[in-house]
């Protein structure tokens, strides 16, 4: 799914070189955290949040087809506080 991701979101911004996508296992499933360039952000969660449900769902999809369980969170560091 790590590949799946950095695959799609890539492609989507203008600077690829800052995807970072962070598996978090935590027993029960596998949390994907996707950071991004503030600039970029727009254009990952999309239009009402169009684009990025559309990746969780095929995230969703393929991972339930491998017997996995595993959500997407899309981390804005603009808003983390140290």
């Amino acid at each position: 799914m790590e590949d799946f991701l950095n695959f799609v979101v890539k492609r989507l911004v203008d600077r690829p070189d800052a995807v970072v996508v962070e598996p978090v296992d935590n027993g029960k499933q596998t949390v994907y955290e996707l950071r991004t360039h503030p600039t970029d952000m727009g254009k990952v969660i999309g239009r009402h949040g169009a684009t990025i449900n559309a990746i969780r769902t095929l995230m969703q999809a393929g991972s339930a087809k491998k017997g996995l369980r595993c959500s997407l969170e899309v981390v804005d560091e603009a808003h983390t506080e140290d």
